[in-house]
């Protein structure tokens, strides 16, 4: 069992733990290295499958093989539209182990965004999960005439549907098996083939503002980051990890395949997104990353499980995180712990702390990282209060993840740490914007070569569009997107992202935006949480019909109000929310408001919403 004051568990490992220059090299060294281990398990219809390295090889082999059957040559595309599975990570491998590049596909993407994808990056084969996204292929693989098959994962409705294009994973893997029986070198041959220059994944941004563009990663790129990822947040073939955010989002393709691929640490898949909870609770991971979003919700699950304990229970849990607060606070200031303290601690962890991590799931959590967005220094304050290491890490698509990182040695809450030791981070004097160079930085974006020399400033180095600022220690901070700052109609420059933190630790909000550029007064755009607000509606006997009422609701709007009025009080007059208005929607991954990682696009929420915006703003004076 590990201590706030003693991390000596979390060590930089430089040392190589797997030879191969390119990821299927890795792969297969990991596959004779490792064979009898488990790597992945998944669970379905309420059963735990385990999958071993051996296991692993044998599909990825026939799956490679399958390919090479339809002519799938060396340097195709392979997309794959599917939600988080191991027959991704199956597909994923399959693919750059014939030589081929791997393109992922949003499961939420509409059939016109698979079709740009697809065209876009030429693909040849394109894996889907199931019936609901071989409707969007079929939908529009008459616009694609470099399409050759189609493979569905799962059959299920589809068994007595035939078609010449489509071929189910069991179909292709047998194909795969007599195409090995014939060719029984060739697998060996193609990954030998694959050199360290070549393109190996592509990674499509977001496209908030216009077509996604695929960023390309090459696999020196990729082994030489996952390499330094030990060095920053060591894993062991003993660590249990979760798989469940996107893996065509560049986070979880390289902090959990790959990072995973290359230490041995087990992969858990969870049932499906609706049971992360659980699943986190059955798996008890001992490294633990996850978006902001994810460690807000299990803080407002605390907390509105405590309104509903005892008051000795109350009182117990306010005893023991002011505990935790003082052994958090000595160790943020890198002050020794007194002996009284740690006793006090161990007794505060045996009556409270443990159970409320067995709550969330991180009871065996060495450490947990949290990236992708801006989070609250004081929720990453409440986790370690907990007695958990909280890490923060920054990174883009663009970077191969992560570029800066928090060391366990020296945790910041606000700072997203140090540059990576890998790559090299600066602020630009002029704009403020956050810069990186290294080998990990991506080799430009695929078919858009204007799109690329934009990116990258005269000396070569990449533009992220983020703003920060950095500390003596060489700690870095953001405080905003570039695009982002808010300069108010009195010329006050405000960075939103600030206050959006403050209002999202609440666990009665989900998201918010601020708005107020070229305005008199800052308003905001609110998201609650919708079992949070529900369960505080049917406590108080607020009558509600659906989401929508909820949201219009006078005992919710007050609720909310509250919130942002107490928020209001960290910060300077001119920085203060005036009006606020509630979507009356619950946006979810499909809507195009939201980005993979469960972020508001600031600029289509502004666009989609500008006349209740105008209404915060008409009459004046901002006052309630």
């Amino acid at each position: 069992m590990s201590y706030l004051w003693d991390l000596s568990h979390i060590q930089p490992q430089t040392a190589s733990v797997l030879d191969g220059d390119t990821i299927p090299a890795m792969f297969w060294n990991a596959v004779r290295a490792r064979g009898p281990n488990v790597w992945m398990r998944q669970k379905d219809l309420g059963l735990w499958r385990s999958w071993t390295w051996t296991q692993t090889g044998q599909a990825v082999r026939e799956i490679a093989h399958g390919l090479m059957a339809l002519g799938f040559a060396p340097k195709e595309t392979a997309s794959i539209l599917s939600n988080t599975t191991i027959e991704w990570v199956l597909a994923d491998l399959a693919v750059l182990s014939a030589g081929g590049v791997a393109n992922g596909i949003y499961p939420t993407d509409a059939p016109e965004q698979v079709h740009y994808l697809c065209e876009d990056s030429r693909t040849t084969v394109l894996f889907v999960e199931d019936e609901e996204q071989l409707d969007k292929a079929l939908a529009v693989r008459a616009q694609l005439p470099l399409l050759r098959k189609i493979v569905v994962v799962d059959m299920e409705g589809l068994r007595d549907f035939h078609d010449d294009q489509v071929i189910s994973l069991d179909a292709l893997r047998a194909l795969g098996r007599n195409h090995l029986a014939q060719h029984p070198q060739m697998l060996e041959q193609r990954v030998a083939g694959v050199g360290p220059d070549d393109l190996a994944i592509l990674v499509y941004t977001s496209g908030t503002t216009g077509k996604p563009k695929g960023a390309m990663h090459s696999h020196k790129g990729l082994v030489y980051t996952v390499r330094g990822y030990n060095a920053i947040l060591p894993r062991y073939d003993s660590d249990e990890c979760m798989c469940f955010l996107p893996l065509c989002h560049i986070a979880e393709r390289m902090g959990g395949e790959y990072f995973s691929l290359y230490t041995g640490a087990r992969l858990n898949f969870v049932e499906n997104p609706e049971t992360v909870p659980e699943n986190v609770r059955e798996i008890a991971p001992t490294v633990f990353t996850a978006v902001p979003r994810v460690w807000e919700k299990f803080y407002s699950g605390v907390t509105i499980a405590l309104k509903e304990s005892t008051r000795l229970q109350q009182l117990a849990y306010a005893w023991a995180i002011a505990v935790g607060r003082r052994i958090a606070d000595k160790v943020l200031a890198g002050e020794a712990i007194p002996a009284t303290l740690k006793g006090r601690f161990h007794i505060a962890r045996w009556l409270v702390l443990n159970n409320v991590r067995k709550m969330i799931g991180i009871h065996r959590a060495r450490y947990l990282v949290t990236g992708a967005a801006p989070i609250s220094p004081e929720l990453i304050k409440w986790y370690l209060s907990l007695g958990i290491p909280m890490l923060e890490v920054w990174g883009m698509t663009e970077t191969c993840g992560v570029s800066t990182a928090v060391l366990p040695t020296h945790i910041k809450p606000g700072s997203i740490g140090p540059a990576a030791h890998y790559n090299q981070v600066r602020i630009d004097a002029q704009t403020g914007e956050i810069q990186v160079r290294g080998p990990n930085v991506f080799a430009g974006y695929l078919n858009q070569p204007e799109k690329t020399a934009e990116t990258f400033t005269e000396d070569g180095w990449l533009r992220t569009g983020d703003v920060g600022t950095v500390d003596a220690e060489g700690f870095y901070r953001i405080t905003d997107r570039m695009n982002d700052i808010i300069i108010t109609a009195g010329g006050k420059n405000i960075t939103p992202s600030e206050i959006e933190n403050e209002l999202k630790f609440s666990p009665y909000i989900t998201d918010a935006v601020v708005i107020g550029d070229r305005r008199a007064y800052l308003t905001v755009i609110v998201m609650i949480d919708q079992e949070n607000v529900e369960k505080f509606a049917q406590d108080h006997d607020v009558p509600f019909s659906n989401y929508a009422s909820l949201t219009r609701a006078a005992e919710v709007q007050a609720l909310i109000q509250n919130v942002i009025d107490e928020v209001n009080g960290k910060f300077a007059r001119v920085e203060q929310i005036k009006k606020f208005f509630l979507l009356d929607t619950q946006l979810t991954a499909e809507d195009e408001e939201l980005t993979p990682t469960m972020k508001l696009k600031r600029k289509l929420v502004e666009k989609k919403y500008a006349a209740q915006i105008d209404a915060m703003y008409a009459g004046g004076t901002g006052k309630p």
